[in-house]
């Protein structure tokens, strides 16, 4: 099985509301993203003609994204996956704006949600290896300044991986 990422966005203004149709397309092309469009439209029973012009609706609006292939961690050389939570001293504007942008930057920072709880962020980090992950706190994220707290968690392994949304 091809392993295809599909990114889903708020629908910038789409004109009509998704329905249970385009739900199933992008399930479909979640599942895998490199099949055709007569692939496509026989999966969510649809012709081909209205399958793609819901698909190129779809990516025109934003709801698609892009498409991207999902690759192994390990096999490509980052077997070590942290989740570092991270707890700011300061939150005005400025404070908040800096570490963001700062994040941005960082190629070993996969993904930054901004949390509720204890936490303001919690980073999803993919390196080597333990040296090179101390490296990375030590050398790039202390580094941006007014980091109130820094807690890491590392995941020995993975149970569910899904980039498939349920069905509503």
């Amino acid at each position: 099985m091809p392993l295809i990422a599909i990114e889903l966005a708020e629908p910038a203004n789409m004109g009509r509301r998704m329905d249970e149709k385009d739900r199933q397309i992008i399930r479909a092309l979640q599942r895998d993203g490199r099949m055709s469009n007569q692939d496509l439209a026989a999966s969510v029973n649809l012709s081909p003609s209205p399958c793609l012009r819901r698909l190129r609706n779809l990516e025109k609006t934003g709801v698609i994204q892009g498409y991207a292939a999902r690759v192994d961690a390990k096999a490509y050389g980052l077997p070590v996956t942290a989740f570092v939570r991270v707890r700011l001293e300061r939150h005005d504007g400025d404070a908040v704006q800096a570490f963001e942008r700062e994040v941005m930057r960082m190629d070993e920072v996969l993904e930054c949600h901004v949390m509720t709880g204890q936490t303001d962020y919690q980073l999803r980090v993919a390196v080597e290896s333990l040296e090179t992950y101390e490296n990375f706190i030590r050398n790039r994220l202390h580094r941006l300044g007014g980091i109130g707290s820094i807690d890491t968690s590392f995941a020995y392994g993975t149970v569910k991986d899904s980039m498939v949304f349920p069905v509503r």
